[in-house]
C-alpha cells in the first residue's frame, strides 16, 4: 500500500496512510479485562510489523521509548519518517498529555533507531498487554536494544528534582497482584513460557552510562537505583510511599516494568533511565502535592541534556554491539 498525504516538516516526512484494522485474537477464556488472556497473535502483530517496514527504510537496531515530557528525545533524530499511531494497524492512540503519538523512524548519531513520542498507560484503560505491544512489534522489525524512559517521583531522599536515575532493578508491584503482560498462553516464537528477570537492566549499559555521564560532566545529577511501576492515575498516599521506600524503592512510576518484562521475554537488551521529576511526600507534614504539570515542566528543564545524553548512550550501544 502506498502512502497517501506525505507531507515535508521540517525535512521530515509523515505519512498519513489508510488505516487497515486487524482483529484481536481470544485466547484461553479471553475476556479482554486486563488480565492478558486477550491479545493479538504473532502472525497479526507480524502484519502490523511489515505494514511499517513498507513504510520506511530505516532498519533500526536501537529503540527509545519516550517517557512524558520527554518527547523532545526524538527532536535530534535525523532523516525522521513521523507514523502516527492512529494510522498504524492495531495500535492504540495515546491519551497523555506530554506524549505526541507516534513513532518516528530515523538515526542518531548514525544509528538507525525508532522512538515511541508517547507511550500508553495501564491507567488509560488498556490491559498490560497492549501497553506493550510496541516492544513486540519493534522485535519484529529488527530492534536488539531498548532504550526505557520515563518521568519518577524521587522516594530516595537523596535524589532531587531533575536528577536522572539509572534503573538497575525494579519490583513490579501490578505483577504480585497476579497483572502480568505474559499472563496467558506463551507463544514460543515470542520467547519463553518462564523468563528470567535477575539481569532484566543490562550490566554493560549502565556501567557505560555511568561512564558517559562523566565524560559529559553530569555525574553529580546522574543516580543508580530501583524503580517500581503503580496503576495509576492517581499519585501515592504517604503511607503507599513510605511501604515502598522500606523494602527499597528509589524511584515510583506508572509505566516502563511491563515493557521491560515483554523486552527481555523476546531476548532485546535493555536500559532504562528515569528522570526525577518531583520528591515524594513521605511526611503528612508536608504541603507539597505531586502534579502532572510539574513532570512536563522539569522535562522541558532537562530536554538538552536529556537529548545530548541519550543520543551518546545510542552511539556507545551501537559500538559496542557492532
Amino acid at each position: 500500500m502506498a502512502p497517501i498525504n506525505a507531507t515535508a516538516l521540517n525535512g521530515s516526512k509523515e505519512f498519513s496512510p489508510a488505516k487497515k484494522s486487524l482483529p484481536e485474537v481470544d485466547t484461553e477464556g479471553g475476556s479482554g479485562n486486563g488480565n492478558g488472556t486477550k491479545g493479538y497473535s504473532y502472525e497479526t502483530l507480524l502484519e502490523t510489523a511489515n505494514f511499517l517496514l513498507s513504510r520506511t527504510s530505516i532498519r533500526p537496531s536501537i529503540g527509545v521509548i519516550c517517557g512524558s515530557g520527554m518527547g523532545s528525545l526524538a527532536e535530534n533524530i535525523t532523516d525522521a519518517e513521523c507514523i502516527p499511531y492512529e494510522e498504524i494497524p492495531n495500535f492504540p492512540v495515546s491519551t497523555v498529555e506530554g506524549h505526541h503519538g507516534r513513532l518516528v523512524f530515523g538515526r542518531l548519531d548514525g544509528v538507525p533507531v525508532v522512538a515511541m513520542q508517547g507511550r500508553f498507560h495501564y491507567y488509560e484503560g488498556y490491559p498490560l498487554w497492549k501497553c506493550c505491544l510496541p516492544v513486540r512489534v519493534m522485535k519484529l522489525i529488527g530492534v536488539q536494544t531498548l532504550i526505557a524512559t520515563n518521568a519518577a517521583g524521587g522516594l530516595n531522599p537523596s535524589y532531587k528534582i531533575g536528577d536522572l536515575m539509572i534503573v538497575k532493578d525494579h519490583i513490579n508491584m501490578m505483577g504480585f497482584a497476579g497483572n502480568n503482560p505474559l499472563h496467558g498462553p506463551n507463544d514460543e516464537r515470542f520467547g519463553p513460557r518462564f523468563p528470567p528477570m535477575n539481569k532484566a537492566y543490562n550490566y554493560q549499559y549502565r556501567n557505560i552510562a555511568k561512564e558517559l555521564a562523566k565524560e559529559l560532566n553530569i555525574e553529580n545529577i546522574v543516580r543508580e537505583g530501583v524503580y517500581t511501576c503503580l496503576g495509576g492515575p492517581n499519585f501515592e498516599t504517604v503511607a503507599e510511599l513510605n511501604m515502598l521506600k522500606m523494602v527499597g524503592v528509589d524511584a515510583v512510576g506508572m509505566s516502563t516494568v511491563h515493557e521491560v518484562i515483554i523486552a527481555r521475554h523476546c531476548d532485546m537488551k535493555v536500559f532504562a533511565l528515569s528522570l526525577i521529576t518531583n520528591e515524594c511526600v513521605t511526611s503528612y507534614d508536608q504541603d507539597d502535592e505531586a502534579n502532572h504539570e510539574e513532570v512536563l515542566d522539569v522535562g522541558r528543564m532537562r530536554q538538552d541534556i536529556l537529548r545530548k545524553y541519550v543520543s551518546r548512550l545510542v552511539s556507545k550501544f551501537a559500538e559496542l554491539e557492532n
